[in-house]
């Protein structure tokens, strides 16, 4: 039969698809020639999720290759497109991981330069790649009878101080400022008139990515869960936190939020205020070799440095930076006060600033280390670094310095870098349970959790399994689209892996594979564009990898179905209070999947809402649980805020005005020199909110003849909102359900229920499946 390695490629504006026949004695894929014997390049306009795979089925189809000879899968990395470059991973992903073969990634740019080699292109090569924004990616190669020999590492420049880029790098490698260039990449599409007088450009038919080149690149990786796109800039976010951070007159002096560890040390990236406080814990513990005030502020806002601190409070305990180049990031720093030692700090910081240096493109780690300190060298083994060579005179007083490199130190807790939660909504089924067909594993992406869930085809929750990256966002106050589409990545192979392990240790076997599903599911809409993304690729990848159907899922739907996992034998109708971050409404469920909104919010959502007033009192994200916590100590009817539009004779909700109420009244008591009485804040917002949230209800209720009401959503695990529903249904003699504390956020176990429906309805979706940001309830899909 054969073995043939699919490679294929969304990294920008087109799809390409490579099928090569490996050799019958390739030992190692990784590094084995494949012979292309299928080649697909098409025009993709941004719509490359909709035709990945059908251009995969005709690459495969027109070298009769089927899927069950496939022994590897290769995927561009980038960099491109960010939606782009994550649609191309998540699918191989899933693919991969179906499959069961190795992942393999390669450069996108590589993958140009080797095509252009394969043409009969010598000489000195320069690849151009279109980064949006008025920038490029640029890489420099040596194109011999060899090969494609790349010399520069990944870089994003702006368009307008690329010429200055290319001048400084042509100079470095070739050694001559005349070498002459010969240019190709898709960044000549926008800019080939910024870069033809720097050489030649290439025939046009070279600029894209093609299967041929793809084949040919050097491949790394092999575990479908551990490879990521490359990268080579934080996101704007984070960018900007720096920037600011880097400016004492900007930089807080006190942050409510960090990225939260172990015990009671909160973690945040360095900032200008607390420069002084590096200075004096350098000099107690550096000697001689302290850096000054200088030479510490210095770093701070250069992109190519990331710089850490641990904090006990206000006070700075700990601090690590380095320095990100070619690939590799160089440790230059890093102290904890001698009281705070031992307590897994170092470890922590060190994991954060090799987070940031993978994201900015490096792969290896390396450092300085005393050599008398042996303690030192041994906490650096264990990390994985070893010792590679040693610098003489290296410190201030003439002592060795021991080189130390290995891979990046990056935290693991469970799955990257976010714990799971396992089973907190699953039935819990003593080992050994027969399930009924069919088998559904459900994918949720939508925002800031990656989560997955199986169940059975009578309800029986086998797994579910929650990554939740809050942490990696209470520090900007909200969710950030552009990190939580990164984390996705990381994170979307442990969870479905972790998910299938639960349920087959349910089920009494020793494992169970995507092959023995009868389906996946997965939410489609609504949500950030760029998570939705993830989850939907991969679930693609995986459902072709494993010759199952695929469900998609409204998002809104499943926090209707979530009721469901409280009380199966739920029936329509009802009406469901949808509240969370995102989403404040009044839903009619005449029939599963017949609905009918009766009103929603005009501007900020509940959740939302929660949010902003909590970073009002300066408490930090995300705000539901912690106003209601205060709320619960203070007194409701302390304050008179405003109850918009409870008497408007709808159904529809407005928080903007009780929100501008609430800063309003904070800003007015800090102005006149009062202590804020924050519980009294809380517990008179909360009940405003609850006031008109009840109010309508009621009145959606009586409108529709409805005699259960239900809630969905992450604000439905508000204690004083469940109570004032508990109490009006009880008043009124309504039925009143309400989905499982755990079951209120977003997670794949109600996913899997509407799945279940429509699995037994027939509604399945085609490769063709594509992501939106909006998707109203009302209109069927």
């Amino acid at each position: 039969m054969g073995a043939y390695i699919l490679a294929f490629d969304t990294a920008n504006e087109v799809v390409a698809v490579g099928v090569g026949r490996l050799p019958g004695d390739a030992a190692d894929i990784t590094a084995a020639q494949a012979e292309c014997v299928a080649s697909v390049s098409v025009s993709a306009r941004r719509a490359s999720n909709t035709t990945l795979i059908a251009r995969i089925d005709e690459a495969l189809a027109s070298a009769d290759v089927t899927k069950d000879q496939v022994a590897a899968v290769v995927c561009g990395r980038g960099p491109g497109s960010f939606t782009g470059v994550r649609i191309c991973m998540a699918t191989a992903k899933g693919m991969a991981s179906a499959l069961e073969v190795p992942l393999l990634g390669v450069s996108t740019l590589d993958a140009v330069a080797w095509r252009a080699w394969a043409e009969g292109v010598r000489g000195a090569l320069l690849v151009v790649a279109d980064a949006m924004r008025k920038e490029v990616y640029p890489v420099l190669f040596r194109l011999d009878d060899e090969g494609a020999q790349r010399l520069t590492a990944d870089a994003v420049v702006k368009v307008h101080d690329a010429e200055r880029w290319i001048a400084q790098a042509v100079l470095e490698t070739f050694g001559d400022p005349a070498t002459e260039l010969k240019i190709a990449g898709d960044g000549l599409m926008k800019y080939r008139e910024t870069f033809e007088g720097l050489g030649q450009v290439l025939d046009e038919g070279l600029w894209p990515v093609s299967g041929e080149g793809l084949l040919m690149a050097p491949r790394m990786g092999g575990n479908p869960a551990t490879l990521l796109p490359v990268y080579t800039r934080l996101s704007d976010a984070e960018e900007n936190e720096r920037i600011r951070l880097a400016d004492a007159a900007r930089a807080p002096k006190d942050l409510a939020t960090g990225v939260q560890a172990e015990g009671a040390v909160t973690y945040r990236p360095l900032d200008a205020e607390h420069v002084g406080d590096v200075v004096d814990l350098e000099r107690r513990t550096m000697g001689t070799d302290a850096w000054n005030a200088n030479m510490v502020a210095d770093e701070l806002p250069r992109k190519d440095r990331t710089w850490w601190a641990a904090f006990d409070g206000t006070r700075l305990v700990g601090y690590c930076g380095g320095l990100v180049v070619a690939g590799q990031v160089e440790i230059l720093k890093i102290s904890v006060e001698p009281a705070y030692r031992r307590r897994g700090i170092a470890r922590h910081l060190l994991g954060l600033v090799a987070a940031d240096a993978r994201d900015l493109g490096a792969s290896e780690c390396t450092l300085e280390v005393r050599v008398s300190n042996e303690g030192a060298q041994a906490f650096y083994r264990d990390l994985g670094l070893e010792l590679v060579g040693v610098r003489p005179g290296y410190y201030s007083d003439r002592e060795d310095a021991a080189i130390m490199t290995g891979p990046l130190p990056v935290e693991v807790h469970d799955v990257a870098g976010m714990t799971l939660r396992v089973d907190e909504v699953a039935n819990g089924e003593e080992s050994g349970v027969v399930a009924a067909q069919p088998l559904i594993l459900a994918i949720e992406s939508s925002c800031d959790e990656t989560a997955a869930a199986i169940i059975d085809g009578e309800g029986s929750m086998l797994s579910d399994v929650v990554a939740s990256q809050i942490d990696f966002h209470a520090r900007f106050g909200g969710v950030v689209p552009e990190i939580a589409s990164r984390k996705h990545i990381e994170a979307i192979c442990g969870v479905t892996d972790e998910c299938l392990d639960v349920a087959a240790r349910a089920l009494g076997r020793s494992r169970l594979r995507w092959r023995d599903l009868d389906a996946v599911a997965v939410t489609y809409a609504p949500g950030l564009v760029g998570a939705l993304v993830v989850g939907v690729a991969f679930a693609k990848g995986a459902a072709w990898g494993a010759d199952l159907p695929i469900i998609a899922v409204n998002h809104l739907e499943g926090h209707l179905y979530a009721n469901r996992l409280a009380e199966p034998d739920i029936q329509p109708p009802m009406v469901v209070s949808l509240v969370s971050g995102g989403h404040t409404m009044l839903v009619h469920v005449k029939d599963w999947g017949d609905y009918e909104t009766l009103g929603s919010t005009i501007d900020d959502a509940v959740g939302e809402a929660f949010d902003k007033v909590s970073k009002a009192l300066g408490l930090g994200y995300p705000g539901g649980p912690i106003i209601s916590k205060y709320a619960a100590q203070g007194d409701a009817k302390a304050i008179a805020f405003p109850r918009a539009l409870m008497h408007s004779g709808d159904l529809r909700f407005s928080l903007s005005g009780l929100k501008t109420a609430v800063t309003t009244y904070i800003n007015k008591e800090r102005e006149a020199g009062r202590e804020l009485n924050i519980p009294d804040i809380a517990a008179s917002f909360e009940a405003a909110v609850v006031d008109v949230q009840v109010s309508k209800a009621h009145t959606a209720l009586k409108d529709t003849g409805a005699r259960t009401f239900c809630l969905g959503g992450g604000v439905a695990a508000n204690p004083a909102l469940r109570g004032a529903y508990e109490a009006m249904c009880k008043k009124h003699g309504y039925r009143l359900v309400m989905p499982p504390l755990s079951a209120c956020g977003d997670n794949a176990a109600m996913i899997a229920e509407v799945a279940r429906d429509r699995f037994a309805q027939g509604k399945f979706a085609d490769w063709s499946l594509d992501v939106t940001a909006h998707a109203p309830l009302d209109e069927p899909y």
